[in-house]
């Protein structure tokens, strides 16, 4: 999908899917156009993916039809200004806690490239802006697309808060840092975790927003949220699917030919 038919996805509650991507290699765009994915995932949070091969990146794919999706470093607009100038169709903003993080990243996402006291104003509401500019923001922003992690207890308390703020499209759990933050770490069939993952759900839905969960484990917990109301799937990424296949197929074979298997290994990933 390109960026402006995702978004109409994401606001009609329809399910859109994809996976995280690591690899910067220049073949891989055309391997994970075969998957059919609606969208990539692009982590500048926890990879280490500069400015350059960034754009490279979230234009190749594009070009393909899949919206990059890109994951800033920080909640800070400016990191969010730099990730769409280098061509995302959108970004997620890490462990958001406060409706006055989601308010600022609006301005980056949504009216862009107004900044300084003029866009503060406009943010509160003090200067709207009049035509020709109005038309043009609107022109220049279509189909841009705000995202922002929902990690944390603060971030669940203030959710309401957040989930109110105009022009956000779409909030994104992160299973290992709520889980962490609930005091339930990696245990994702706890009904603490459970019950914060569905209040997520219900509560986007209500307010019209997005709901979706990156998620690396669990194909038939993912179908059950899905089956709540939950659309927006981060399933996976091509690392994790690159190990997990070959663990499976190299113990496969050592165990049919009688060899020693590697029963501590932890292919875990957090992200």
């Amino acid at each position: 999908m390109h960026n402006k038919e995702l978004l109409n996805c994401l606001r009609n509650g329809q399910r859109v899917y994809g996976t995280l991507i690591v690899s910067t290699s220049p073949r891989w765009p055309t391997e994970v156009k075969k998957l059919n994915l609606d969208f990539v995932f692009i982590d500048t949070e926890h990879m280490s993916i500069d400015r350059d091969m960034l754009s490279w990146m979230c234009r190749t794919y594009s070009a393909l039809g899949l919206a990059p999706i890109v994951r800033i470093p920080s909640p800070d607009p400016y990191e969010a200004s730099k990730a769409m100038d280098a061509g995302a169709a959108g970004i997620v903003a890490p462990y958001i806690e406060t409706p006055e993080q989601v308010k600022a990243l609006r301005g980056a996402v949504k009216l862009r490239p107004i900044k300084g006291k003029k866009l503060s104003n406009m943010l509160n509401g003090t200067d709207l802006p009049e035509e020709p500019l109005k038309s043009y923001l609107e022109e220049f922003n279509a189909g841009n697309i705000l995202i922002v992690n929902i990690e944390s207890g603060p971030a669940l308390e203030a959710l309401d808060e957040i989930l109110q703020i105009p022009q956000l499209d779409g909030v994104l759990i992160g299973p290992h840092d709520l889980s962490c933050s609930l005091n339930v770490p990696e245990q994702y069939d706890h009904p603490v975790f459970k019950e914060a993952v569905s209040t997520i759900i219900r509560k986007a839905i209500a307010a019209h927003v997005a709901a979706g969960i990156h998620y690396f484990w669990g194909v038939e917990q993912e179908i059950a949220w899905g089956q709540e109301g939950l659309n927006l799937f981060v399933h996976a990424s091509d690392m994790t699917a690159f190990t997990a296949q070959m663990s499976r197929d190299i113990n496969e074979m050592k165990q049919r030919l009688g060899d020693r298997l590697n029963e501590n290994a932890d292919n875990r990933i957090h992200i």
